[in-house]
């Protein structure tokens, strides 16, 4: 025999805990009442920083690692042009600079540096707004070219920045 109010009390209970874990973000983005973001074709000026380098196809990559990250952390809608949220900038650095050296005063380790200037805007919170560098590294074994670690590289750097970004940007903690 079926008890009709412990399946009263389940269905409540599962309603209950279905709009709680809509509010939850396991991201911890605070978005408040942003719809939507957008992320402006970030372009490469590293030719510009003395020691930096241009690298074809790295300023797309970016901009779409960073459009990545905030669809897959957020429930906001990308778009092209008007977004609640706006991200633009540009690539500022990219070198390849020696780390480190062996007894016999040669390079051992080399590490690959970008740095990416970024102007954050959110039209629904206009105090949270910021410009500010970003930059972060890959260290690599100096016999290794930087063009066979390159996709690695890309990835790890990817990550960092785009995920610091995301968090100077909708981080709440």
């Amino acid at each position: 025999m079926i008890n009709k109010n412990g399946i009263k009390i389940g269905l409540i209970g599962l309603i209950f805990f279905l709009q709680s874990c809509g509010a939850y973000n396991f991201s911890g983005a605070d978005i408040g009442t942003a719809q939507s973001f957008q992320v402006n074709f970030f372009q490469n000026y590293a030719d510009q920083t003395p020691g930096s380098t241009i690298v074809p196809g790295l300023d797309r990559d970016f901009t779409l690692a960073l459009q990545d990250m905030i669809n897959n952390l957020t429930s906001l809608s990308l778009t092209g042009n008007n977004g609640d949220l706006l991200y633009e900038g540009e690539i500022v650095e990219y070198k390849v600079i020696p780390m480190t050296a062996t007894a016999d005063q040669l390079t051992s380790q080399n590490r690959l540096t970008m740095s990416v200037n970024v102007r954050f805007y959110n039209t629904t919170k206009e105090d949270s707004d910021f410009e500010r560098r970003f930059s972060f590294f890959y260290d690599f074994d100096a016999a290794a070219s930087l063009t066979s670690i390159q996709a690695t590289a890309h990835e790890e750097i990817f990550e960092r920045l785009t995920q610091d970004i995301f968090n100077a940007s909708l981080g709440n903690w």
